[in-house]
């Protein structure tokens, strides 16, 4: 089956207003390889400002809350960030399952409050590399998907992201035969939990892509795209995985 292939930025908790000039060249990148996705996940403060700089970029959000409304302090719901300008969000990034301690039923929970309001979701699962070391990489990777997969997952609307903890912001890569394997692992999960709409639903890799190693990663057996971090921060950086992405 050929999926197209989504490359996401996330920005983490980098960036102001100023940095917004970065999207432009992203959108124009964007622009010139039409067969491929390509979305920036903005700090919430700027999604907004981005949405209305460059409307015809997919911007999203990092986290939104499982609940529609209520008394939550500081935290924003899906509606909010949609309202905002964001078309999707992030959930279960592994910084938010070790930092605030998210488990796999919250990230459930948060995947469907984003289809709940129409907005499409990227959910992360990963091992870290005590796990890997200890052989339990794909036990831990499929257990996570199990537990973190939205009920009625869909390709038009959710995409997973494999996001080896070890690798994120390291500068360390998994070999291309081990992301190679794990994605057909989770491709086989995939199979499993939704039946043959699994096929459909997008696999991207996560974990230290830069443009040097774009073009053999996004071109692994069963890589739909890349969630791009440190590199996504400026056009220079990102737009050559872009590129990568296209075949180019």
């Amino acid at each position: 089956m050929t999926r197209r292939k989504l490359v996401a930025g996330n920005w983490k908790m980098n960036g102001d207003r100023a940095a917004l000039a970065e999207l432009d060249g992203i959108a124009a990148a964007a622009a010139a390889h039409p067969a491929i996705d390509v979305a920036i996940a903005l700090p919430a403060t700027l999604i907004a400002a981005g949405a209305e700089r460059v409307p015809a970029l997919a911007i999203g959000a990092q986290d939104v809350h499982a609940a529609d409304k209520g008394a939550f302090t500081g935290c924003i719901s899906a509606n909010m960030a949609k309202e905002a300008g964001a078309r999707f969000s992030i959930v279960g990034h592994s910084e938010r399952r070790a930092d605030q301690k998210e488990s796999d039923v919250l990230v459930k929970a948060k995947a469907e409050a984003l289809h709940r309001a129409g907005m499409q979701a990227i959910v992360c699962v990963g091992e870290t590399l005590e796990q890997r070391d200890a052989g339990e990489a794909e036990r831990v990777v499929t257990q996570q998907l199990e537990g973190s997969l939205p009920d009625g997952a869909a390709a038009d609307w959710c995409a997973i992201a494999y996001e080896p903890v070890w690798a994120i912001g390291t500068g360390r890569t998994p070999t291309i035969e081990d992301v190679a394997a794990m994605h057909g692992a989770i491709r086989a999960k995939l199979r499993d939990l939704v039946g043959e709409g699994g096929d459909a639903i997008r696999l991207l890799y996560g974990g230290s892509v830069t443009a040097e190693n774009a073009p053999a990663l996004l071109h692994a057996s069963d890589v739909d795209g890349a969630l791009v971090g440190g590199a996504s921060l400026t056009a220079a950086k990102f737009v050559p995985i872009v590129a990568a992405a296209a075949g180019n």
